[in-house]
This record gives structure tokens, sequence and C-alpha cells, in this order.
């Protein structure tokens, strides 16, 4: 498995390299989402495949995946496999966007965000060096 974490509290089976997740009750359901997103990203033949936890850094999401696809045919396939396994996992309607260019396709699962980018675009946006670092708190306004 192709998986790179950006920070130090990785998914449970990210850091061993294992795609399944834990069993029984204390296994939680994000989790076991990215496990099933990662899984699907890998037998796509995903590229550069990162998982970034971003609890403590945003309330938008627990996790953001980013893998990278060869073409915009790849990218497609890619994201069409993991909305698949997404629907698989629980996630009833993943939103998403960027599909019919395939440039950058962005599937928002609730606490889980996917990103998957031809290489050009992945580079020109560089979201790991956006979230992979500590980022200040976010204020919530009252």
């Amino acid at each position: 498995m192709r998986v790179a974490t950006l920070s130090t509290g990785v998914h449970p089976g990210a850091a061993r390299g294992r795609l399944r997740p834990e069993i029984g009750a204390s296994a939680p359901l994000a989790g076991s989402i990215v496990q099933k997103v990662l899984a699907s990203l890998d037998e796509t033949k995903a590229e550069d495949i990162v998982s970034i936890d971003l609890r403590g850094k945003t309330a938008l999401a627990d996790d953001m995946v980013i893998a990278t696809g060869r073409s915009t045919v790849h990218v497609g396939a890619i994201a069409d496999k993991a909305i698949k396994a997404l629907k698989a996992a629980g996630v009833i309607a993943p939103r998403v966007e960027g599909l019919s260019q395939c440039d950058w396709v962005l599937i928002d699962a609730g606490d889980v965000i996917v990103h998957i980018f031809r290489p050009e675009v992945r580079q020109f946006y560089n979201l790991e060096k956006m979230w992979g670092g500590d980022r200040p708190l976010e204020i919530r306004l009252v």
C-alpha cells in the first residue's frame, strides 16, 4: 500500500499499511470509511496517496485523502470507484464536484473529504502543504 500520512495522529490501519478497519464497537465510523476509500484508491492504481488527519485543525471534516490519477480518464475511474466505496460504507449521498472535467474531483462524504487530481493540478494547488502543517485554531463566531 502506498499511503503517506502528514500527521502523527494517523488512521489506525494506515500507519501499519493495513486496509481493513478495526472490528468492534470502538472502531470510529469515519476511520472505517477512510479505510474503504484507501482500498478503492489502491485497487484503481491511484498514485501518491496521502491521508491527512484533520482532527483539531478544522471543523470541516475529520480526515482528508488526496490522490493522483495519470489522466482525466484515470481520475474519473478512480473517483467512480471511490464513490462506490463510500456508498458501500454507508455514506448515502456523497457530494461530488468536478467529475465532468476530471482535472480535480472533490468528494465530500461528511467526515471524510477525498481529492483526486491530475498531476499538474495537484502540484499547482498543493493541498498537502496547506493542510499538512500545524494550522492555527479556528475561532467560532457565536
